[in-house]
């Protein structure tokens, strides 16, 4: 009894091991997605990412968008001049909340600037928080952090 007990108690933690690590990897490849979009300034690609919902927030440039409208319309004024986000991945991380929340932390540097304006970097914590959906992971918060210069 003692032993069944302890064999199904380790399996138990080895499914949880392999969900987690199933879960990281699927949050992963959405936020390298995610990147690639940003890069490629692919609104048509972003809109699949953003949540459908009014609730949708991201922070940008200390003032809240609401709603995946909003925020695209943003991301093409955006787009118009440099817009580029480079990861810093061995910091990248990716925190389960619960089985179908997680946040990302990813420190990064954000490379901007308006058409025909030399560019500025600028380093942030972006954080941002997906939810799993039956189409899949869609992200329903961006809040970036900017980091003071050192």
């Amino acid at each position: 009894m003692v032993k069944r007990f302890f064999f199904f108690t380790a399996l138990a933690a080895i499914a949880t091991l392999a969900h987690a690590a199933t879960m990281e990897d699927e949050v992963r490849a959405v936020f390298d997605k995610y990147i690639a979009i940003q890069n490629a300034h692919d609104l048509k690609s972003m809109r699949g990412l953003l949540a459908d919902s009014p609730d949708l927030l991201w922070i940008s440039r200390g003032k809240p968008i609401w709603g995946r409208e909003a925020a695209l319309k943003s991301l093409e004024e955006r787009y118009r001049g440099t817009w580029r986000i480079e990861v810093d991945r061995k910091e990248l991380r990716i925190i389960s909340v619960s089985r179908r929340v997680a946040q990302v932390y990813a420190p990064t540097q954000l490379t901007v600037g308006d058409p025909g304006v030399d560019p500025s970097k600028t380093r942030l914590y972006i954080n941002l928080v997906m939810v799993k959906k039956p189409e899949g992971w869609q992200i329903v918060s961006i809040l970036p952090i900017l980091v003071p210069p050192q």
